[in-house]
């Protein structure tokens, strides 16, 4: 059953001369569980389009489905709580509050939304915890490295126990292991924890953990490629190759 689908989607950043169509028509289904990677040339729309899932902007033309619910029909306060309930968003730069510690950032969306704050800390420290964060709860995000960090910032994402987890570049500002460690963990999510992951990613490596690759180049899909395992990442290159920048 498809979790995502969009119809259309269309997304233009200003207008006459200077209008660029940032998505053009694109149509896309992603399925419950699935762990789905973006990739494509620099400026064809990988960012925007995970910004149009999420609810985080609005299309020009065409509409998003989260589980049949048509995101162009809700108002922003309807949307905002879908946001806060239904997705969670990992981010390049991990976003972490730096006064706050590990198990507090994490439970910080269902404090938020009105969770006690000791359900939320509850919570946020069952998820640290299969994270391997289990004995770093009172540090600080300077306390951590950039692998831990986003560990924290992973847990966040799922401790309101949404069904989809979107991540913008979420292995860009780490080393290779981190990188690797953080992309098997979203890979967990969805096979350990059923959750379906949509991530955008420059890098074949950290795509190869995912079950499916859809391209983009100048706003339009032009792949979609299911992955297998062994050589993965050359599969993914090769494709990058093909398509060209």
């Amino acid at each position: 059953m498809s979790l995502i689908q969009t119809e259309n989607l269309t997304k233009i950043y200003g207008a006459g001369e200077a209008a660029v169509t940032a998505l053009d028509h694109v149509n896309i289904a992603v399925n419950e569980g699935e762990f789905v990677a973006v990739m494509g040339p620099s400026g064809c729309g990988k960012s925007t389009l995970l910004h149009l899932i999420g609810g985080l902007d609005r299309p020009n033309e065409g509409n998003v489905r989260i589980e049949g619910v048509a995101l162009a029909e809700m108002d922003d306060d309807a949307l905002t709580k879908l946001r806060r309930q239904k997705i969670g968003f990992v981010f390049q730069f991990f976003n972490l509050i730096p006064v706050l510690t590990a198990v507090e950032n994490a439970a910080l969306p269902v404090t938020l939304d009105g969770v006690k704050p000791s359900e939320a800390k509850k919570r946020a420290a069952e998820w640290l915890t299969r994270f391997g964060l289990g004995d770093r709860l009172a540090a600080r995000p300077d306390q951590l490295s950039g692998g831990q960090q986003q560990r924290v910032a992973v847990a966040r994402a799922l401790v309101s126990e949404p069904a989809l987890i979107l991540a913008d570049e979420p292995t860009g500002n780490l080393d290779t292991r981190s990188g690797d460690e953080i992309a098997s963990l979203l890979r967990d999510v969805t096979k350990k924890y059923g959750r379906t992951v949509v991530m955008v990613t420059h890098d074949p490596r950290i795509a190869a953990y995912a079950d499916r690759i859809i391209f983009l180049k100048d706003g339009k899909v032009v792949d979609e490629t299911n992955l297998e395992r062994k050589g993965a990442a050359d599969q993914i290159a090769s494709k990058m190759k093909e398509i060209g920048d």
